[in-house]
């Protein structure tokens, strides 16, 4: 048995998958906020109870909003910030008294995709996420690529490339920078750009529905951001030439993104044909927590 956690925010979810992938137990519960000892500890008492159900023990994979140092040992990079600065591999493994994966959650996310959703069976596998923040994952021939630094697929924090005259130095960024891409294509980018140009506040949510009724000002913000994101995977198709590109996140639901983006992207791509596909995640919210229990192969 698999067990997968994904740490986010507002909420811990853990999921226990059987040998052939199948759901078998899921339970969830609020993140302690404030401190930071309470968050493992709350993962421990999560994960007893999901062994607790099945009456099975199971190896432990960690989706995480941040990443491990590899200087350190400590957590880096860290919206639940909480994290930062603290050895929370090692107190998980003191606490459940045995070895435990992390991986960055946009990671975990591109893992569950390739292993048994929407990107099965592909060789290079980038996930993207479009949410409160941007994240980025890779897969090569099902492993999770993560470099020497930690950093892969990070493409949230690179500038919008081509970027036009208004565009430029670009928002303020969590990060200290102007310009992230996160910026421009995260919810809060979408809404921005569109108050920018009408005057008017709307959830992304209200752009998609106003566009599909025909109003014009939603169809120019909608188009806005299809070219930017165009413009952004197309970095990504000239470094990585993935197979698809698996897109998670609430901005996923936009599905007019997967016949307009790679008509786009074909303007700025080095090469006479894009052959690169833009997929929904198949499954959606739950790819993240998928994606930390096969974070072990099965001979593990």
């Amino acid at each position: 048995m698999r067990i997968g956690v994904d740490l986010g925010g507002t909420k811990i979810e853990a999921i226990a998958l059987d040998a052939d992938g199948q759901e078998i137990a899921r339970r969830r519960i609020p993140t302690p906020r404030g401190n930071y000892r309470p968050i493992p500890e709350a993962i421990h008492r999560l994960i007893a109870e999901i062994e607790q159900i099945t009456g099975a023990k199971g190896s432990v994979g960690i989706g995480i909003p941040g990443t491990i140092s590899r200087n350190s040992g400590l957590i880096k990079n860290a919206n639940t910030t909480e994290l930062i600065g603290n050895p929370f591999q090692e107190d998980l493994q003191a606490l459940l008294e045995r070895p435990v994966r992390l991986a960055n959650d946009a990671n975990c996310f591109t893992l569950s995709e390739a292993t048994d959703g929407a990107a099965e069976g592909r060789q290079i596998v980038f996930g993207i996420i479009l949410g409160t923040g941007v994240g980025g994952g890779l897969v090569i021939d099902g492993k999770v690529i993560e470099g020497p630094n930690s950093i892969t697929g990070e493409w949230g924090h690179t500038p919008l490339p081509w970027a036009e005259e208004h565009e430029r130095p670009g928002p303020n960024c969590y990060c200290g920078k102007n310009g992230c891409l996160e910026t421009f294509l995260c919810g809060s980018g979408l809404s921005k750009s569109h108050e920018k140009t009408t005057n008017e506040s709307l959830s992304p949510e209200e752009i998609v529905a106003r566009a599909a009724e025909g109003e014009a000002a939603a169809l120019d913000s909608l188009l806005i951001y299809e070219h930017r994101l165009a413009k952004a995977l197309t970095v990504v198709i000239n470094i990585l030439d993935p197979d698809i590109v698996v897109v998670g996140g609430g901005l996923s639901n936009i599905e007019r993104l997967y016949e307009n983006v790679p008509r786009l992207w074909q303007e700025y791509a080095f090469s006479d044909g894009i052959q690169t596909q833009l997929q929904k995640a198949k499954y959606g919210d739950s790819s993240g927590v998928r994606g930390a229990a096969w974070l072990w192969p099965a001979d593990a």
